[in-house]
């Protein structure tokens, strides 16, 4: 059997340009009619989708769907999942939702259980937060009973999800409590990227909770811990200025407006999908 990159791990989520041109290198090493060949053209779609591109994400999914065979595969599990990630990012939810339920069904015959976690967890996140926090916890126990490792890696994710669900219903000390938890979890794997999401999501929740002066510390130290890097990250920044703001020090909440205007904006996502956000740090920012 001849064996190929695997490309799953060559995914930089922050870089989806870069992962894109990465796949079309390694797709160029995969005969056509090997079924990996259509698993990453999935991702070459999803990379599509990420950056913006939805039109092309869809033609993409689209010679994808012209391939796929009428039996159960793996490839098909991903094409559906993608399709479906590529409407709800485009700003339609509603049509994505179909596709989640029939790869959740199809990975389930399959046992593919870390595409099964995938596609509850993505019909959670076109969920009602009510619904949104039922799925959660169904994606969590899959993940937590299953026999594949890899879908138990699903679970640092989950934990954050299942707090954002408990923060959007107004249940902060929940939120708070598994965003604890996922912070915890992302520790124990040393995966310092997803450690650093939690840390951030705790000081978020512990803002909501009224506990400005704790939430302030979180941030700064992980600011500090992204400059001692070299790196910096503009939500990072925002929620300094939240913080400020809401402590009433104006002056001092301006530069951090200001910084995460600058890297924010950048955003072309964030500034399609939340334009009034990047004006609001537009305004606070400015002297």
């Amino acid at each position: 059997m001849t064996s190929y990159p695997d490309f799953d791990s060559f995914w930089d989520y922050s870089n989806p340009g870069d992962t894109e041109i990465k796949f079309r290198e390694i797709l160029l090493q995969i005969p056509n009619d090997d079924p990996a060949h259509l698993e990453l053209l999935t991702q070459i779609a999803r990379s599509q989708g990420l950056q913006g591109k939805f039109e092309q994400a869809h033609e993409t999914l689209d010679g994808i769907e012209k391939q796929l065979g009428s039996d159960l595969s793996r490839a098909k599990v991903r094409y559906l999942l993608e399709r479906g990630r590529v409407f709800n990012s485009s700003g339609h939810p509603a049509q994505s939702g179909s596709f989640f339920e029939q790869a959740l069904d199809m990975a389930q015959q399959l046992s593919e259980d870390f595409y099964a976690v995938d596609a509850i967890h993505m019909l959670a996140i076109v969920a009602p937060p009510a619904s949104a926090l039922t799925l959660n916890l169904r994606a969590i126990r899959r993940a937590e009973t299953s026999q594949q490792e890899k879908a138990r890696n699903w679970l640092g994710s989950l934990y954050n999800n299942m707090g954002w669900a408990y923060h959007d219903m107004g249940d902060f000390d929940s939120a708070l409590n598994i965003f604890e938890k996922a912070e915890a979890w992302c520790r124990s794997k040393r995966d310092v990227g997803k450690t650093r999401i939690a840390i951030w999501s705790v000081a978020r929740a512990l803002r909501s909770l009224n506990r400005i002066e704790e939430a302030l510390s979180k941030q700064m130290a992980l600011k500090e811990e992204f400059e001692s890097s070299g790196e910096s990250d503009g939500y990072v920044f925002e929620e300094i200025g939240e913080c400020f703001l809401a402590l009433d020090r104006k002056q001092e909440a301006r530069p951090y407006f200001k910084q995460a205007y600058e890297l924010l904006s950048k955003d072309e996502f964030l500034v399609a999908q939340e334009p009034g956000r990047i004006e609001r740090l537009k305004e606070l920012g400015e002297d």
